[in-house]
């Protein structure tokens, strides 16, 4: 009876695995998690890449329009002065026409953010200087009433720039593709003015709408000027 049970005893062990066949298996597991190692590895150093390539360029187009908003400013002031002592018109078109080729050259730099407002200055003051530039649609455009302030501003007149801008205030929000031409004209005549407070003012009202998706430094050069 007990021989049965012996083979049966030996039908159910299994051989031993040698200590090479061990090391294969452990070398194939090896290679399979470097596998899978090796993408992840390479999707984060891509990642890590893309990051610092958006940082760079981000630095790089923050610098370029404070650059174009900092020679933009400076031109506006060499025509129209430093806003505590008012020009008469022909000293200020005078001044427009001398300097008319600089101001296309900064439009034809402008960085994307700046080419409309740019533009719509350069516009101002050629039909300032010639009655050549295109003229507002009608009155209850934003960017017409836009350029009618930056004409106004041009020839020294604060007050009728003002009639032009006070009525856009309430819709100037990043939603609008004229808001960031606005703001600029609104600080000009603060500083046309002189009116160091309201700029002030001003200024805060930018930041608490655009939230660090505008660009103040071109409105904190200004309000230094004042």
């Amino acid at each position: 009876m007990a021989r049965p049970t012996k083979a049966r005893e030996i039908q159910v062990q299994k051989p031993a695995q040698s200590l090479a066949h061990f090391q294969t298996k452990l070398g194939q597991g090896q290679e399979e998690d470097a596998g899978l190692l090796k993408p992840i590895l390479i999707g984060v150093v891509s990642l890590l890449a893309l990051g610092l390539l958006y940082g760079g360029w981000s630095a790089w187009q923050t610098s370029v329009a404070e650059k174009h908003e900092a020679a933009l400013a400076a031109l506006q002031m060499e025509v129209e002065g430093d806003g505590v002592t008012p020009l008469p018109a022909p000293e200020i078109e005078k001044r427009m026409r001398e300097r008319l080729g600089r101001l296309e050259g900064l439009v034809a730099a402008a960085p994307s953010s700046r080419k409309a407002a740019t533009l719509g200055l350069l516009n101002t003051w050629r039909l300032t200087l010639d009655g050549k530039g295109p003229s507002p649609a009608k009155a209850e455009d934003a960017w017409g009433q836009i350029r009618l302030a930056q004409r106004a501003l041009a020839l020294g007149q604060i007050q009728e720039a003002r009639v032009q801008l006070d009525p856009l205030r309430a819709k100037a929000t990043p939603g609008e593709a004229w808001a960031e031409a606005f703001w600029a004209s609104q600080m000009d005549a603060d500083r046309l003015a002189g009116d160091r407070t309201q700029a002030l003012k001003d200024l805060a009202d930018y930041k608490a709408r655009f939230k660090g998706r505008g660009d103040a430094s071109a409105m904190e050069n200004l309000i230094r000027s004042i």
